[in-house]
């Protein structure tokens, strides 16, 4: 099926169309149990101690104003604004296998303090408006006992925000949080100016991360062997620092600036900036390994979308939008422990898969 939606799956099965619809949008069916039992299964069949916890908004495109969320607002997919749903989605990423476990719709202001709007839709009186990085903690807080990990990750609309980087160093969450090319930081190790014997000590000056990287000797690069690509094996050049960022988080305190290139096709160099509070001294290959894991939950939205239906959804509800998500969610890992389930069974073993023991299984 070209769309993965109600009317879609009703026609293939001759099904009635409009009681799927009723059960995905109006019955008041709750959603969460369900979410805890897919994080309880991702983490007992994926769960590593040095795995990584994704945080990501998505934006979904829509026309009108009448579905839940949706207003013309900041779309990080289409780096623009856009009229859009945002959904904020976590994911949990280890050696072995990766998977979207949990989301949260972004309720903009408007819409929190419109009784009218809230009413038309079902969004429940206790839900407050939330920033995206609020949401993230939310999820963050709920799950952080039942997935093992050793690292959180986000993209830059998640790492551009300090208060969202003090929020995890307080819960002892270590970090590794793109930033954007503009963010402003001091060089720590860097010779500050000649004192003139007047007044303060000098300090470094504050510099753009991207012009600070752009400064540096080839030989302050190292060059890390990601994983093996089936061109060959994934190199990336890197190299790191101690910094003071302009917008750092709480009253302030230094961060490992982290900067990781790669040669694309035409034959550019593409830089990636990240700040993290894990200590100097951790490895390049640690730091690169956690950013390439951070990228890797494209590959669940890809895999959500195009296989079970994500951004499918024909819903304008708050209940319909999270059950539809939902049961996307469980789909999309069935699939995925279909897949390692098959690639486990050895290629002269004939005999059909237990779907049973792979599937999504809820009391």
């Amino acid at each position: 099926m070209k769309r993965k939606n109600v009317e879609s799956i009703a026609y293939h099965h001759d099904e009635d169309r409009q009681t799927l619809q009723k059960f995905i949008g109006q019955y008041t069916w709750d959603h969460r149990p369900l979410v805890s039992e897919l994080v309880r299964q991702v983490g007992a069949a994926l769960g590593r101690v040095d795995a990584v916890l994704v945080f990501d908004p998505s934006a979904f495109a829509k026309k009108g104003t009448e579905s839940v969320g949706v207003q013309r607002q900041w779309c990080g997919r289409l780096g623009k604004v856009e009229n859009c749903q945002v959904g904020v989605f976590m994911a949990y990423v280890s050696a072995a296998e990766q998977a979207l476990v949990d989301m949260r719709l972004y309720l903009p202001k408007d819409w929190a303090r419109s009784k009218a709007r809230r009413a038309k839709v079902g969004v429940p009186s206790e839900v407050k408006f939330h920033t995206r990085h609020e949401l993230a903690l939310e999820m963050l807080d709920e799950h952080t006992d039942v997935l093992p990990h050793g690292w959180v990750a986000g993209d830059d609309e998640m790492g551009k925000v300090p208060e969202f980087r003090g929020e995890l160093d307080a819960r002892n969450e270590r970090y590794l949080l793109a930033v954007p090319s503009n963010t402003r930081i001091r060089d720590l190790t860097a010779e500050p100016p000649v004192y003139s014997g007047c007044g303060r000590q000098p300090k470094s000056p504050w510099q753009r991360v991207d012009k600070w990287s752009s400064a540096l000797a080839q030989s302050v690069w190292a060059t890390i062997d990601v994983r093996d690509g089936e061109k060959g094996p994934l190199t990336v050049e890197a190299t790191k620092v101690l910094v003071r960022a302009k917008t750092a988080p709480g009253q302030g305190y230094d961060e490992t600036l982290v900067v990781i290139r790669e040669r694309q096709a035409d034959g550019s160099l593409k830089h990636d900036y990240y700040l993290s509070n894990a200590p100097p001294i951790t490895p390049l290959a640690e730091f690169a390994r956690v950013a390439k894991a951070a990228h890797r939950i494209e590959e669940c939205f890809h895999r959500a979308k195009s296989e079970a239906g994500l951004a499918d959804y024909e819903v304008r509800t708050w209940r319909g939008w999270h059950h539809h998500q939902t049961l996307s969610l469980l789909a999309t890992w069935f699939l995925t422990q279909e897949t390692r389930q098959g690639k486990k069974i050895h290629a002269s073993d004939h005999r059909p898969t237990d779907s049973r023991a792979a599937g999504f299984v809820a009391a």
